[in-house]
């Protein structure tokens, strides 16, 4: 395996790096305060002229749908391996991705419409998608049950003639807060009464249909991450076209898996942006403060977290490259422990980096003063999000036992 990125990813980066330190770290501030005008005005889920602004000079850049793999509708497109070292450099700032239209959950979504859509829902949200003119959500996760296990999931779909009927509460449901977010994915139950893992659906449902009512947003920590959020959302008798269903009933899970290896991986890959610049953020900050009539920088209690964080970043790296070549040359089935893996390890790793250079910073790490409390807050849910480090943490386990069935000890 050789994970030596290649000419053109070079050059991207290239591209990428300079288009963060011309247009995105300058505008840092301006996009919180654009955000606090808009609480202040009342209404914080308005999308910031900042990120429209900023969208048409990444897409004239060539810096534009770089998740998706090559196809048709996104020539843009790169592998998996490739991606990585690019949406590392995305993460560093929380609202850049979004700038490239390579935020979640709509990465996801494209890919899973453009895995298992018709050309029909390809035609009427997949190109507006990958155009950047809408956002859509995912909503799988439910209040009244334990969403870790996706087989809980009560939401029912159920066929009606030519259209499927909709009904549940589901929360989490991030970039519902959006007024640009226009499509939902939704998984829910088709048949109660298949096998456990048969009985799940996804459907795709207009953000817009009858009966569907956003109850609040959820915050993290105090953050509620607008105009983004993450919403409460309940579906009474919402009635979409049976052509709406993805795959067909009973493969909600199939699709859960293509759709979540690659979100995982773009998760973690972010990850290890956002804990690159808290180290330097740290050591600027070490290297700039005196205590105690020395440097902090000089204190071995920090040296020891800064050789730790560069050693944890640095094994997170290789362990997400790794599974992204896996995923790219034997696909994400056969990946799936690699996946499972650098999902626990990254945004653990990034949690405790982080944690040093709020550390560092004393009181100002914990303010919003630094872009360190807010980055906590993210990488804590990702502990959470996408599989609870547990769940992960069982499915390793499981694939290692596996392999020593039987084997005389």
């Amino acid at each position: 395996m050789d994970f030596d990125y290649t000419p053109k990813v070079k050059k991207l980066q290239a591209s990428l790096l300079e288009f963060m330190d011309l247009h995105v770290y300058p505008n840092e501030a301006r996009f919180f305060r654009e955000i606090a005008e808009n609480r202040a005005r009342g209404n914080v889920w308005t999308p910031t002229a900042l990120i429209e602004e900023l969208k048409p000079k990444a897409r004239a850049a060539g810096l534009w749908n770089l998740f998706l793999p090559h196809s048709p509708r996104a020539p843009e497109g790169l592998s998996n391996l490739e991606y990585a070292p690019l949406c590392e450099i995305m993460g560093r700032v929380p609202f850049a991705a979004e700038v490239f239209n390579c935020s979640a959950p709509d990465t996801g979504n494209m890919e899973t419409i453009a895995r298992y859509g018709s050309e029909e829902n390809k035609d009427a949200w997949l190109d507006p998608l990958l155009k950047g003119e809408i956002r859509s959500a995912f909503l799988m996760t439910e209040p009244e049950v334990a969403s870790s296990d996706a087989t809980n999931v009560q939401c029912r779909i159920e066929r009606d003639g030519d259209d499927y009927v909709i009904n549940g509460l589901k929360w989490w449901s991030s970039g519902a807060g959006d007024p640009r977010c226009a499509v939902y994915i939704v998984m829910g139950k088709t048949d109660p009464e298949a096998g456990r893992h048969e009985q799940q659906s996804m459907i795709l449902v207009p953000a817009n249909s009858p009966g569907v009512s956003i109850i609040r947003p959820l915050s993290v920590f105090g953050y509620d991450d607008a105009p983004h959020g993450h919403m409460e959302v309940r579906l009474t008798n919402v009635r979409v076209p049976a052509s709406n269903l993805l795959l067909g009933e009973g493969r909600g899970f199939e699709i859960a898996q293509g759709r979540l290896g690659p979100g995982r991986i773009h998760h973690c890959m972010r990850s290890i942006g956002i804990a690159e610049r808290a180290l330097e953020l740290m050591c600027k900050r070490l290297n700039s403060r005196v205590a105690f009539g020395k440097p902090i920088a000089s204190q071995s209690v920090w040296k020891e977290r800064i050789a730790d964080a560069r050693c944890m970043i640095e094994q997170a790296r290789l362990l997400t490259l790794n599974a992204a070549y896996m995923m790219d040359t034997v696909g994400n089935k056969v990946a799936k422990a690699q996946i499972a893996m650098i999902k626990v390890v990254a945004p653990t790793m990034a949690c405790q980096v982080i944690d040093w250079a709020i550390q560092a910073h004393g009181g100002g790490g914990v303010s919003d003063d630094f872009p360190l409390a807010y980055a906590y807050a993210n990488q804590r849910t990702l502990r959470l999000a996408d599989g609870p480090d547990e769940v992960h943490r069982d499915s390793i386990a499981k694939l290692e036992l596996a392999k020593h069935l039987n084997i005389p000890g």
